[in-house]
């Protein structure tokens, strides 16, 4: 399988942690360590000390830990975007689509072999424990006018125009796909840290149950 690399914004990082081998380390690790330890108990230090090398090193890619954690988020809806184009460009049904789009991002995650420096199941338990500190900051304004979220907003519009093409008389297509993006991490985070919040806490499988949710949750409000 080709190796292919995908290229963000640079108003993400102060030097393209993609352009050298360090750059790559600092991800790489660092998805494993706020995995491993969460967001808040994570630093530059623990970092610097798994990586073998220093702190000041690490500040030459991003300027502080909630900017490389925007990184990493901004990285994975990249990614999505990239496997959804992807699965989903030779299908001309919509719902058909649609569907697959749903199953795509509540599906649990498992490493591709095309992004070999990146652990995408680590990530997405990142993204399912930790995106919500990327924007409930003070400063969410004038990171959203620098294009910080720029990835995840063009897969909320993807979705939002396929739910046009399916039903145009429909009003809230872009509150309906983020809501859908939104629960398809918070359902599995809820199943497995607030179980009386969500019924998938009981299930064995809560990522194909939160399929089945999330592809209702849409469907079903457009018929609506």
């Amino acid at each position: 399988m080709s190796v292919i690399s995908i290229q963000l914004g640079n108003n993400l990082y102060c030097k393209d942690p993609q352009s050298t081998e360090l750059g790559k380390k600092i991800v790489l690790h660092s998805i494993k360590l706020i995995s491993e330890l969460g967001f808040e108990a994570f630093t530059f230090r623990k970092l610097s000390m798994q990586i073998d090398s220093t702190e000041a090193s690490i500040y030459r890619y991003f300027d502080n830990k909630h900017r490389l954690l925007v990184y990493l988020i901004a990285w994975y809806w990249a990614w999505m975007e990239y496997k959804i184009e992807y699965e989903t460009h030779h299908l001309g049904n919509p719902q058909e689509k649609l569907d697959r789009i749903i199953r795509l991002i509540t599906e649990k995650k498992v490493p591709d072999d095309t992004f070999p420096d990146i652990d995408e199941e680590a990530l997405n338990k990142i993204v399912i424990a930790e995106s919500d500190k990327t924007y409930l900051t003070k400063r969410v304004d004038k990171d959203n006018q620098n294009g910080l979220f720029k990835g995840y907003k063009s897969l909320c519009d993807h979705i939002a125009a396929l739910i046009l093409n399916i039903n145009p008389n429909f009003t809230f297509a872009h509150a309906l796909a983020s809501t859908a993006l939104e629960a398809s991490n918070q359902q599995v985070f809820f199943a497995e840290h607030l179980p009386s919040l969500t019924e998938l806490s009981k299930l064995e499988d809560p990522y194909s149950a939160n399929y089945h949710f999330v592809k209702n949750l849409i469907f079903k409000t457009i018929d609506a």
